[in-house]
């Protein structure tokens, strides 16, 4: 049988076992679904969309795929920006967005159980009402679910007090390659038996298993939050202010650095004004019953540092972060623009920020960058200018000189290629870079031993 017939037979099977309205051929979903938002290396269209409703569906589609030999690309809400959710050769797109049920919310024991397809926005809004919250914090929370926060252990805003997904991830249920399904984890906050495989499925973008169930602990939700908006001259002499809150031995929920470019682009987009305040800006929470006297501290240590630093109200405050959540702006990555997520040190972060200022002048490249200041966690883009779609020779060239050379420069500083976007396909070039072979091909072995013929996200991750 050839490929193509065994994908036509294939595609006959999974509307049999699933139904006309879970699997779609159409042209114009086949390249909705082909990508993410992520630059596009090697376009291809998949094969069919499937779209799974139920843990059975999940395992059925999975024993059919691995019968036929065709490969999965399981897919949320597509919000991934490393190229994780990109249809490989001869591929299915598994969407999960359809499994989006909160299926149990138990305020006591501070503990969720919910689909992947759930929307992070939708698990907060109904832990608010317990008061509580999940609190990773994805700048597209409003989008993104959580089985694809779950795939790409994803950051946030709230990451610098309360971690990454990882850590709010208590246990798993995942569908394995060859369709059976795995429990992994533990219901309590404590639990140490045996390997910790929950831990191994977060960030394995799925490579090793189809996430078709999460338990996640839940936090407090503050009683009280505080925003200070710090304003510099320049970007290093805010990052030295996320330095000297540190010193000061207070703990923000929220520390946010954005550069001029930023908070040009931002006040072009939404009318804002922050340009005119100063070149960068430092954005600070402290929350919980003790954030108006962490505040206070903050509000002196950065004065003290040269900062212009204010007293936001209600509206202010939400609407600095709100613009912060939107400082990727509206352009979608690709060849010709690149958003990077290099993590440094924190005592690094000005030497880092000088690196990356210097790069762009050198390649003659444009640069803006926003961090995740808390956590040393970065988010330089850079792109080239076109007109009419058309690049003066050389461009392409200096831009990716630029993007190789940010990268070695955070790894020379003790930092890692990506802090919280995941690998991907598109960060495949520089995984190497960080990892030693003898770390890859131990990976290579774990993988092999999930998913022996290979079927599962080929090309991503590792």
């Amino acid at each position: 049988m050839t490929p193509e017939s065994r994908v036509g037979s294939l595609v006959e099977e999974l509307v049999e076992a699933l139904g006309n309205e879970q699997v779609s051929t159409d042209e114009a979903a086949l390249e909705t679904y082909a990508v993410d938002q992520a630059p596009v290396l090697d376009f291809q269209l998949p094969k069919a969309v499937v779209f799974a409703c139920t843990v059975a569906d999940v395992q059925a589609i999975l024993r059919l795929c691995a019968r036929h030999g065709v490969a999965v690309v399981a897919r949320g809400a597509g919000t991934g920006v490393s190229g994780g959710a990109h249809a490989s050769r001869n591929s299915i797109v598994l969407s999960l967005e359809r499994m989006n049920r909160i299926l149990d919310l138990n305020a006591d024991d501070e503990t969720a159980v919910v689909e992947p397809g759930v929307i992070n926005a939708a698990l907060n809004e109904a832990a608010a009402r317990h008061g509580l919250m999940y609190a990773p914090d994805p700048a597209s929370f409003r989008m993104s679910t959580i089985g694809g926060n779950v795939a790409t252990n994803a950051g946030g805003l709230r990451c610098a007090k309360y971690g990454v997904t990882r850590d709010s991830v208590l246990a798993l249920d995942v569908v394995l390659a060859d369709g059976s399904l795995l429990h992994t984890g533990h219901q309590t906050f404590k639990g140490v038996a045996g390997y910790d495989l929950t831990g191994l499925f977060v960030g394995s973008e799925g490579t090793l298993g189809i996430v078709v169930g999460v338990t996640v602990r839940l936090k407090y939700l503050p009683r009280a939050v505080q925003t200070i908006a710090a304003f510099y001259p320049d970007f290093r002499q805010a990052a030295a202010g996320v330095l000297a809150v540190g010193r000061a031995r207070v703990q923000p929920a929220i520390m946010e650095l954005l550069d001029g470019g930023t908070l040009a682009q931002l006040d072009h987009l939404h009318g804002s004004d922050l340009s005119s305040r100063g070149g960068s800006l430092l954005l600070i929470q402290t929350d919980g019953f003790g954030a108006g006297a962490e505040a206070d501290v903050v509000r002196s240590v950065l004065a003290a540092g040269g900062a212009t630093v204010s007293t936001e109200s209600t509206a202010e405050a939400e609407q600095l972060v709100e613009l912060r959540r939107n400082s990727r702006g509206v352009e979608v990555d690709d060849q010709y623009r690149v958003g990077e997520d290099v993590a440094v040190p924190r005592s690094r972060l000005v030497d880092y920020v000088a690196a990356l200022e210097d790069l762009a002048a050198k390649h003659d490249v444009n640069l803006k960058v926003v961090a995740h200041a808390g956590d040393g966690n970065l988010h330089p883009t850079f792109w080239i200018d076109r007109e009419d779609n058309a690049i003066d020779a050389g461009a392409m060239d200096r831009l990716n000189l630029a993007l190789d050379a940010s990268v070695v420069a955070a790894l020379e500083m003790g930092g890692t290629i990506t802090g919280e976007h995941g690998v991907g396909q598109y960060k495949l070039r520089w995984l190497g870079l960080e990892q030693p072979e003898p770390v890859r091909e131990l990976q290579r072995r774990i993988k092999a031993l999930f998913d022996p013929a290979g079927i599962l996200n080929p090309g991503k991750a590792i």
